[in-house]
């Protein structure tokens, strides 16, 4: 299928407007997108018709906010294949995603001596939580070493697996590397030794077609910021008979049933898990995000966004001083880089001063840049709404500024 790239631009005004007197590249997808104006209308008509709480009111407004806030539940639930409605829980992003697991299930389910299994290449979101749980609970943190291409060592993870193992949680997709995971495999081989395994698809939810009940995965969590969204929400999906037997993350109205000073009575989900007045604008807002993807339809963006990665190796790789960090064979559209001899904060300067916006940095993945020998790279990540003159621009700049270097 052949986009329409100029149509599709024209949907994001943000992407219309110089940055240094150059026009706009924005490159910086893998930090968050742009939001179609879709979901900018969307967001204000909200604010300017529906603005009211939801749930408990007997009004019209509250009503409307009400229906819109949750047919996003059921939009969701579709565009990740989930079994039901209630199976999918509103977050403030991946980040919190995590926590509520490890605080939840981590504080119910592990205890000492139990182990808990990540890779190499998490982000922090993805480290510290359970990190704080071992140390709470007397657990163990196991890490999966990977190649110096940025794939996971499977055989290794292999033999870390135990009867020990009580959960696997790894990322889909490396916000840093692009590395897309086998986590078929992963999730298949942890069940067998009845681990349950949550996956961070921060990244992969905006690249990769994603049916849960098919990866038969536990949770899974991610932010609609990645995915044309709004920011500050979130979501989690969890298989109902482990969110049921969960307990709740926090206290407060919503998430009960029933409350007297004797005792509560907590409410089913995935109200349980939502406690107090949520994020509605931006909720009701995520849906036109999801009706723009689902319109264009996954496997036309990653076909579009899988050619301009392969164009910009094509154009990148051979530029004298260019190091490529991450080069796995399944990627999604990051190429992370470094250019001989100069700091990676240094070349982000210098192409944003020719009107490309790229990471910089060790993207929340210290451990990994470890890994590497390295303080951190430059990163340039595609969404539908680049095109290949833009990754003309990128390689030509860079290209310059390798030039300036290494005369």
């Amino acid at each position: 299928m052949n986009l329409n790239i100029d149509q599709i631009r024209g949907l994001f005004p943000v992407l219309h407007q110089e940055v240094h007197g150059k026009p706009l590249v924005y490159l910086d997808n893998a930090a968050t997108t742009q939001k179609p104006k879709s979901v900018l209308d969307r967001l204000t008509a909200y604010y300017e018709q529906d603005n009211s709480n939801i749930h408990r009111g007997a009004h019209t407004l509250a009503d409307r906010a009400t229906r819109d806030y949750e047919e996003v539940r059921e939009t969701v639930q579709n565009f990740i294949g989930a079994k039901e409605a209630a199976e999918v829980i509103f977050t403030k992003g991946t980040t919190e995603g995590i926590n509520l697991v490890a605080k939840t299930f981590g504080y119910k389910f592990i205890h000492e001596g139990d182990e808990i299994i990540i890779s190499t290449m998490e982000h922090h979101s993805n480290i510290v939580p359970w990190q704080m749980l071992c140390e709470e609970k007397g657990a163990i943190l196991k890490v999966i070493p990977i190649l110096d291409s940025g794939e996971i060592l499977f055989e290794e993870f292999e033999k870390l697996l135990s009867k020990k193992t009580k959960l696997v949680s790894i990322v889909h997709a490396s916000n840093a590397l692009g590395t897309i995971n086998p986590v078929k495999k992963i999730i298949d081989a942890a069940h067998g030794f009845g681990a349950k395994v949550l996956l961070d698809g921060a990244q992969s939810t905006s690249h990769l077609e994603i049916d849960v009940q098919e990866l038969d995965c536990d949770f899974l969590t991610f932010s609609a910021h990645k995915l044309y969204g709004p920011t500050g929400l979130g979501i989690l999906y969890g298989k109902r008979e482990i969110l049921e037997a969960m307990p709740p993350f926090l206290g407060g109205g919503e998430m009960i049933r029933e409350v007297s000073f004797e005792r509560t009575t907590y409410n089913d989900i995935p109200f349980k898990f939502e406690a107090g007045t949520p994020n509605i604008a931006d909720v009701i807002a995520f849906k036109p995000a999801l009706d723009f993807i689902n319109g264009i339809g996954k496997t036309a963006i990653k076909g579009h966004e899988d050619e301009l990665l392969q164009y910009a190796n094509d154009l990148l790789l051979p530029i004298k001083g260019f190091i490529p960090v991450g080069t796995a064979q399944n990627k999604v559209s990051v190429i992370s880089f470094n250019i001989q001899g100069m700091h990676p904060f240094d070349v982000g300067q210098m192409l944003d001063a020719r009107g490309i916006a790229v990471r910089t940095g060790h993207h929340c993945t210290q451990p990994l840049m470890k890994r590497f020998g390295i303080e951190g790279t430059v990163r340039a990540s595609f969404s539908v709404y680049n095109s290949k003159s833009e990754v003309e621009n990128l390689a030509e700049s860079v290209s310059r500024i390798a030039k300036i270097k290494n005369k």
